[in-house]
This record gives C-alpha cells, sequence and structure tokens, in this order.
C-alpha cells in the first residue's frame, strides 16, 4: 500500500472476508446493530435482530441500494499511524478521524442481510458516494455518484482499490468536469479508498 492508489467510496456489496482483516487498531462507535459491538461495514452476514437506533442514513446512499429495507451507520476511529500513512499516499489531509460507512440490508427471505456499503465524502462542494464491493478481502469502488457530476467522469472510479494508480491526466481524464473540481473529487475518493482499507481491508503484501 506504498504507492498512490484509490480506495474509493460507497456502496460495499462484501464479505466477511473484509471484516476478518479490519481491526488493525481502529475503535468502531454508535454502531446501530443490535447484539454486536463491532460490526464489520462490508462483511455479508445475516441476522434477524433490527438496527436500535433512528436511522440516520444520507438520501444519497439509501438511492444507492433500492433494493434495501434498513440501514445502520458505522463509526471507526482511524489510528493516528494510519492517518499519517493515508495523508502520505494520498498527499491530502484525512477529512476527520471519525470514520462513517453505511450498512445496507435486506429482509428478503425472512432473514436480515448485509447486501452492501457506502461512504460519502465532501469534494468541490458536493456530497460524493462513494459504493464499496469487495474483491479478495479488500474493498473496491463499485460505483460513484454526484449530483451534476458528467457519468464518464465518474464511471472512471468503478473497481478501483487501493492498490491501482489514481493521477488525473493519466489515469483518469476530467471528461467535462473542471480542472480544480476534479482534482478535489480525485483526492477526496482517494483518501477515502485508502481508509477503507486501512479500517476493512485484509492484511497483504505487495
Amino acid at each position: 500500500m506504498k504507492k498512490m492508489t484509490i480506495l474509493a467510496v460507497a456502496a460495499l456489496g462484501v464479505t466477511a472476508a473484509i471484516a476478518a482483516g479490519c481491526s488493525q487498531g481502529a475503535t468502531p462507535r454508535n454502531t446501530a446493530t443490535a447484539g454486536n459491538a463491532r460490526p464489520a461495514a462490508n462483511a455479508n452476514t445475516t441476522t434477524n435482530a433490527p438496527p436500535k437506533n433512528a436511522d440516520d442514513t444520507p438520501a444519497q446512499v439509501k438511492a444507492a441500494f433500492a433494493d434495501a429495507q434498513s440501514f445502520t451507520t458505522q463509526h471507526k476511529d482511524i489510528p493516528k499511524g494510519q492517518i499519517t500513512e493515508i495523508e502520505e499516499q494520498a498527499d491530502g489531509k484525512v477529512p476527520a478521524t471519525d470514520h462513517h460507512s453505511y450498512l445496507a440490508f435486506s429482509t428478503a427471505g425472512g432473514s436480515r442481510k448485509q447486501i452492501g456499503a457506502a461512504t460519502v465524502v465532501k469534494a468541490g462542494g458536493k456530497d460524493v458516494v462513494i459504493v464499496y464491493e469487495n474483491k479478495d478481502g479488500s474493498p473496491y469502488i463499485k460505483e460513484v455518484r454526484a449530483d451534476g457530476v458528467p457519468a464518464p467522469f465518474l464511471a472512471q472510479f468503478a473497481g478501483k482499490g487501493h492498490d491501482d494508480k489514481f493521477l488525473l491526466g493519466a489515469d483518469l481524464k476530467a471528461n467535462g468536469v473542471d480542472d480544480a473540481t476534479a482534482k478535489g473529487m480525485v483526492k477526496a475518493i482517494l483518501i477515502d479508498v485508502l481508509t477503507m482499507q486501512a479500517l476493512y481491508g485484509a492484511s497483504h503484501s505487495h
């Protein structure tokens, strides 16, 4: 994870593989899932317990999961050492030490099963929704959504993870987005991808 890569946010259709390697000293807080003090942000789990707390999921996240019947908000504190590493790799500042992710659940078949996860980052004055999926124990971007941003620009992020290069002008094109906005979105998404890997990704060597 020592080269510039992108881990992007928002819908996670993921499995328990990511959760298995997600501890890395991070402390989850204010989770809404009953009976689970440490819910995985990217694990496919089945439970019949409904969330206890009020649903504070952003409307943009709900729109990304048309098949979800319920959502849970997960908070995790990013360890200081990992913040330093993320900022060095992304050449940017981590916006907050408390990272939020939103877990989507379906109750089809009578059981409550996680069907994905997403995050929301701020860039260029816009809310950017990053939907994640699991690949080999690590979160990868499945989709990026942002109102008023050309689809060809957003589509470039799909399939990218923390080991992928994320350089605007080389690996990614502006595709109709002004330079300042494009740069801001690329950096914000990269920081989130690296954060998701640090918090939930499986350990591996390069």
